[in-house]
C-alpha cells in the first residue's frame, strides 16, 4: 500500500500504532480526545440543546482549561448544534417568473424639488403573543413618516392601508408629481406615479 500511495513506510506505521494505542499519542491529541468524551456529555446532560457558548462556558465552570473555537470545532466535527429559540420568518418569497413593474426610481432616492417621492415597505416585530408587521410609508427627502399601517398577517391591504392613510394625511394638495415605490412583492403599484 506504501508503494501505491505516496507515503512513507514509517508514518503509516506510526499512523496504526496511534490509532490501535491511543496512549502512544502526543499529550495535544490525547487532551483532545478526552475533551472530545467531555463535550459530549456536556451536551447530552443538556438534552442537545446547549449551544457552543453553554458548553464551552459549563466546561470552564468544571475546571477544564479550554478555548472556546476547540469547543466549536468539536462540537462541528460530532455534528451537535444547539437548538435556536424562536422561529425564522420569511418575509419575502420571490416569483422569479411575475413580471416586475417598472422601476422608475432605479435606485436614485434623491429627486428634483418638482418630485415627492415615497418609498414604502414593511418589517416584522417580535412581541409575546407572535409577531406583528408593520407597513409604513416614507418621505424620501425629509426621512419621514407620513404613514403607517399593523397587522398581525402579511397581506398586500395592509401595505395598501399604510399608503392610503399616508394619502388621506396629506390630502390631493401634495398628489401632484408624487412618485412612490415600494420592493414589497405584493403590490404592483411599484414606482407608479400618482
Amino acid at each position: 500500500m506504501c508503494k501505491l500511495l505516496p507515503i512513507a513506510p514509517p508514518t503509516c506505521h506510526a499512523s496504526v500504532t496511534r490509532r490501535v494505542n491511543p496512549s502512544r499519542l502526543s499529550a495535544g491529541p490525547r487532551r483532545g480526545a478526552a475533551l472530545i468524551d467531555e463535550v459530549r456529555r456536556v451536551f447530552e446532560a443538556s438534552f442537545r440543546v446547549c449551544g457552543v457558548r453553554k458548553v464551552w462556558l459549563q466546561l470552564q465552570r468544571e475546571g477544564f482549561d479550554v478555548a472556546r473555537c476547540t469547543v466549536a470545532g468539536m462540537m462541528t466535527a460530532m455534528g451537535q448544534e444547539g437548538i435556536i429559540r424562536g422561529k425564522t420568518v420569511s418575509t419575502t418569497v420571490s416569483d422569479k417568473a411575475a413580471p416586475c413593474p417598472l422601476d422608475h426610481v432605479n435606485r436614485q432616492f434623491h429627486v428634483p424639488a418638482s418630485i415627492m417621492l415615497w418609498l414604502s415597505d414593511f418589517i416584522y416585530v417580535a412581541t409575546w403573543t407572535g409577531f406583528v408587521y408593520v407597513a409604513f410609508v416614507i418621505i424620501a427627502d425629509a426621512r419621514r413618516i407620513v404613514g403607517s399601517w399593523v397587522s398581525r398577517t402579511v397581506h398586500a391591504a395592509f401595505i395598501l392601508d399604510a399608503f392610503e392613510q399616508a394619502l388621506h394625511e396629506w390630502g390631493p394638495a401634495h398628489r401632484t408629481g408624487l412618485v412612490h415605490h415600494s420592493d414589497s412583492q405584493w403590490i404592483d403599484a411599484s414606482s407608479r406615479a400618482v
